[in-house]
C-alpha cells in the first residue's frame, strides 16, 4: 500500500510539473490535457483521477509555485537581506529568460495574462503568489528604513511594488524582441531609481592612535606665527 501510495504521488508530481513547464512555454489556452497526458506519459485515467477538469491542474500548478516562493525553492530567491542580493535577485530574471533564448517571460506572469472575467479562482492564485513576492520585497525595504539606511520619505510597499511592475514589464518586452538587453537595461535603470531613496554614510574617519613611547609633536612658536598671518591675509 505504502509503495503504491509513493508511486501515485509521483505521478501526480510529474503531471504537475509537466504542466507547470507546457503553461510556461505555450500559455493555459493552448495547452490540452490530452498534450499534458503524452508529454508526462501518463492515462487519462491517471490524469482524471487527481484533477477533475484542467482549471483544477492550473490551481494545482500555481499553489505549487507559491509553496517554492515560499521556501526558497524556487529559481529566484526574494528573501533578500542586503542592497547587493536586491540587485542580484532582479537581475537573475534576465539569466531566467536566457535559460529558454528569451522565448519564455515569468511563469506566473505568462498564467496570469490569459485570466477572464471567468477565471476567477485562477486570478486569485496569481495575485496570491504576486503579493507574496511583493511582501518579500517590501520586508527588505522596511527593515532598511529601521535601520536609517532609507529615507523616510520612501514608501516600502510602493517600492516593492514597482520592483514587481518592473520585472513583469521588462520581461514581456524581452520575450517579444528576443533579446535580453532591454530586460536588464530596464532593471538597472529601476534599481538607479530606487538607491535614490538610499542613505549613504561617509566612512567615519578616526583619528590614528599614539604608539605607547611614541612622542607628539606639539607646535612650534614659529609655526603659530605662520599660521596666525596666513589667515590675516586671507581675511
Amino acid at each position: 500500500m505504502k509503495k503504491h501510495y509513493a508511486t501515485g504521488i509521483e505521478t501526480k508530481r510529474r503531471i504537475i510539473a509537466t504542466a507547470a513547464d507546457l503553461f510556461h512555454k505555450q500559455g493555459v489556452h493552448l495547452t490540452s490535457p490530452d498534450e499534458i497526458i503524452e508529454a508526462s506519459g501518463t492515462g487519462k485515467g491517471q490524469f482524471y483521477h487527481y484533477f477533475k477538469n484542467k482549471e483544477g491542474l492550473v490551481h494545482e500548478v500555481l499553489l505549487t509555485h507559491l509553496e517554492m516562493i515560499k521556501t526558497g525553492q524556487a529559481p529566484v530567491s526574494y528573501d533578500i537581506n542586503s542592497w547587493q542580493e536586491l540587485q542580484d535577485c532582479l537581475l537573475s530574471h534576465v539569466e531566467l529568460q536566457k535559460r529558454f533564448d528569451m522565448t519564455r517571460g515569468c511563469p506566473i506572469g505568462t498564467v496570469g495574462n490569459e485570466v477572464t472575467e471567468r477565471d476567477e479562482l485562477i486570478r486569485q492564485d496569481v495575485n496570491l503568489i504576486f503579493q507574496v513576492i511583493k511582501n518579500k520585497l517590501a520586508s527588505f525595504f522596511i527593515r532598511e528604513k529601521a535601520k536609517g539606511n532609507l529615507r523616510d520619505d520612501a514608501d516600502e510597499e510602493r517600492l516593492a511594488n514597482f520592483c514587481l511592475a518592473t520585472l513583469q514589464g521588462a520581461m514581456m518586452i524581452g520575450k517579444v524582441q528576443r533579446s535580453p538587453e532591454p530586460v536588464e537595461l530596464t532593471i538597472r535603470e529601476a534599481l538607479k531609481h530606487i538607491e535614490q531613496y538610499q542613505i549613504r554614510r561617509s566612512p567615519v574617519t578616526r583619528p590614528r592612535p599614539v604608539e605607547p613611547g611614541s612622542k607628539q609633536t606639539k607646535p612650534t612658536e614659529s609655526s603659530l606665527r605662520r599660521s596666525a598671518a596666513a589667515s590675516r591675509k586671507k581675511h
